[in-house]
């Protein structure tokens, strides 16, 4: 449920579970987990996206209900993320949800498809959103903005997200990886150590 390819420096995650929107398991989460700690020092740029038309709808319900809403491998993930030394993008290939919302804030680079939609429904379920995410997503669009999506349960639409920089770019379904790559392509042609230097003063 969970690809992986390497293309010498290039690292490409997939989450691939689509006939349930790539909805996230225990299992997918200590997978990703173990594979951002692998690319951790080796990759120099890694991209994160997911199978067919929907990004992730979060938690898989099932699991969530029996306690996986609020488990710490989801601040475990998107920490992991964020401590990569190499450059991150997130390509959304479609409608980003929930616990999902981790994984795309903690990235260095999000990348949308225009149909896609951003909504994280704590207020409605019941549930605190995960540490980090509050913070993270404040810090790109805003406290009222992040308000709206955690406390309203605002959907966003990929036009108003761009606005608001929650992504980066909107592109064609065709164009997202391809476009994930060319954004790579000068981080792959550096030195790991100038990669970080860079990353950690941006981020400092």
């Amino acid at each position: 449920m969970i690809d992986v390819t390497r293309d010498g420096d290039l690292w490409c995650i997939t989450l691939n579970r689509p006939d349930k929107a790539n909805a996230l398991t225990a299992q997918m989460l200590e997978a990703l987990i173990n594979t951002v700690g692998e690319a951790h020092g080796v990759a120099k740029a890694l991209i994160i996206t997911g199978a067919g038309p929907i990004f992730s709808a979060g938690a898989d319900l099932d699991e969530a209900r029996a306690g996986l809403a609020v488990s710490p491998l989801w601040e475990t993930l998107s920490n992991a993320i964020a401590a990569l030394p190499c450059l991150t993008v997130c390509a959304l290939n479609g409608t980003l949800a929930g616990g999902a919302f981790g994984m795309a804030l903690a990235c260095d680079i999000r990348l949308s498809v225009p149909s896609a939609k951003f909504f994280y429904p704590v207020m409605r379920l019941g549930f605190l959103p995960q540490p980090p995410d509050p913070t993270r997503l404040a810090q790109l669009i805003g406290p009222a903005r992040a308000k709206m999506i955690l406390m309203a349960g605002e959907k966003v639409l990929a036009p108003e997200a761009l606005s608001w920089g929650l992504v980066d770019r909107i592109l064609d379904p065709a164009d997202l990886i391809p476009a994930a790559r060319a954004l790579s392509a000068q981080a792959l042609e550096a030195e790991a150590s100038h990669i970080a230097g860079i990353k950690s003063m941006i981020t400092s």
